[in-house]
């Protein structure tokens, strides 16, 4: 019997890349077209990305994860600021994103979003009620390393970096940054994140950040002996002080929701692929994936 296999997809953070990637220092009207003239160049990297994952770890269950519009947030709701420093997208990347879900409903893989929640929450929950109703592992892909804080046992996150890829076990976690991955969020918080315009301290680094961590286990415990603060730390005691509104509020921003009601069941991301029915897609749309990659299709 084969065993469960769960492929967890930040559909944005992939397509994005991949569009980003492929797309540098090059004129709109230069980008990868398919023979209709639309681009596909973000879109195909995300499709041969996918079902090369899909193959390479002998994925049963998947979904792609979408974020609702930054507006509509649950982190702006409380912090308006959340991610406005963020610009305008290109339009060649808004056409992909629309026409990549319609491909992916299309050919019959999950795709979750729910708004206010981002698609780390989506993330987030899928996994905290994959660990109690499945057994076997649970495989996040996404360079976005919020969700390194999702990190255990049965789920693990895939990070793409240059040519490679570093899949990030609970071990491998421990052994590079000296926390548990539940801690990656008290991190998080003293550093914030200029790219969601998540405050965190200022002043403090990841040389700071990662060593109070692991001395005092959470922001929470920090602040509670902050007045008996070891003499390690002393040079960093007045910017602790002056930031902790910042740092509480950032951890609240960087948390990721695992409880989201009424979410999909994980029985309904089995995957049920028509081989023949993939690839007429593929082939319609002018996207090439390697045919080795088609034989983790059920049919």
């Amino acid at each position: 019997m084969k065993t469960n296999a769960l492929l967890l997809i930040d559909g944005f953070n992939l397509l994005s890349r991949g569009y980003f990637a492929t797309s540098y220092n090059r004129p709109i009207d230069k980008l990868e077209r398919n023979d209709e003239g639309q681009v596909i160049n973000g879109l195909r990297v995300f499709l041969q990305k996918l079902f090369k994952l899909i193959r390479q770890h002998n994925i049963t269950h998947c979904a792609v994860t979408w974020d609702v519009p930054r507006e509509e947030s649950i982190r702006r709701l409380e912090y308006p600021p959340y991610k406005q420093t963020r610009g305008e997208l290109p339009e060649p990347l808004i056409e992909q994103f629309i026409h990549l879900q319609q491909i992916l409903t299309t050919i019959g893989i999950p795709q979750l979003t729910m708004s206010p929640y981002e698609a780390d929450d989506i993330i987030g929950t899928i996994t905290a009620n994959w660990e109690k109703e499945m057994d076997g592992p649970c495989l996040m892909y996404s360079n976005d390393r919020d969700l390194l804080q999702l990190v255990s046992d049965q789920t693990h996150q895939i990070i793409s970096k240059k040519k490679e890829e570093l899949i990030y076990s609970k071990a491998s976690f421990e052994e590079e940054f000296g926390i548990h991955p539940y801690q990656w969020v008290d991190v998080k918080a003293l550093l914030g994140d200029p790219s969601d315009n998540i405050p965190g301290c200022l002043g403090i680094g990841e040389k700071t950040a990662l060593p109070l961590i692991s001395a005092y286990g959470s922001v929470d415990s920090l602040y509670k002996q902050i007045d008996q603060l070891s003499p390690l730390f002393q040079r960093a005691y007045k910017k602790l002080i002056a930031g902790q509104a910042q740092v509480e509020l950032s951890k609240r921003l960087a948390t990721i929701i695992r409880d989201i009601p009424d979410i999909c069941e994980c029985s309904n991301l089995k995957l049920s692929l028509n081989r023949q029915h993939v690839e007429n897609e593929l082939t319609r749309i002018s996207i090439r994936v390697p045919f080795e990659d088609f034989h983790a299709f059920v049919s």
